[in-house]
């Protein structure tokens, strides 16, 4: 499936959660405290040295607005992933340390939200400033449910495995507020089914949105 949305979709950034390398209740290794203007960290962070490198083919983003992840890469470490570049979405309320680790490790980002990461703002920063037009996200959960309830999911690809897991602790696909009083849930239309020789069952999904009534003429 991995293969088959790469080869589809020609993502240019997977976009990624950073509870997918850390626990909530890890505690990162500490920081060395920043003593400058904080003024100079709060603003994007794209280095010509890495934005305009040879041989780029995507970028591998990390939502972080904690500041919790600890990187011991910058480019995907593997063969098959050369070319692809962390770049780290932060927010205006990101620890001060983290964002000075990230310029000292040359590591690019960029500043979405106050509190938190806002991903309209961050996808749309990915956009007008990198030139990003596709990204996947294979981060259920907590970024899962933040992409839904921003409604900027075009596509749902769901593979279901012939095991059953349970657990009170255990992701769930898309992990969000509740619904609002005056919110419908997200309608999905039935692209394909396919059923695989070992039992497991791919479902693919468009999203529905709903079409903007025109103004009425006098």
């Amino acid at each position: 499936i991995s293969k088959w949305l790469r080869d589809t979709h020609k993502p240019q950034a997977y976009l990624e959660g950073s509870g997918s390398l850390v626990t909530e209740t890890g505690k990162p290794k500490p920081l060395p405290a920043f003593k400058g203007d904080p003024k100079t960290l709060f603003k994007d962070f794209l280095p010509d040295s890495v934005i305009k490198r040879a041989g780029h083919r995507g970028w591998f983003t990390m939502v972080d607005s904690k500041g919790r992840v600890r990187w011991g890469f910058k480019e995907w470490p593997s063969e098959e992933w050369k070319g692809w570049h962390l770049i780290v979405i932060v927010a205006n309320q990101t620890p001060c340390e983290y964002l000075a680790y990230l310029q000292r490790e040359n590591i690019p980002y960029l500043v979405a939200g106050e509190d938190r990461v806002n991903l309209k703002l961050a996808l749309e920063k990915m956009q007008s400033q990198l030139g990003v037009a596709s990204i996947i996200s294979t981060s259920p959960g907590k970024l899962g449910g933040a992409l839904l309830r921003a409604d900027l999911i075009d596509e749902v690809n769901i593979l279901l495995l012939p095991a059953l897991i349970g657990g009170t602790e255990t992701p769930t696909l898309f992990e969000s507020p509740e619904l609002k009083l005056n919110q419908w849930p997200t309608r999905l239309e039935l692209i394909w089914t396919r059923v695989q020789s070992d039992g497991r069952i791919w479902l693919r999904y468009k999203v529905k949105r709903k079409q903007k009534k025109r103004a009425s003429r006098q």
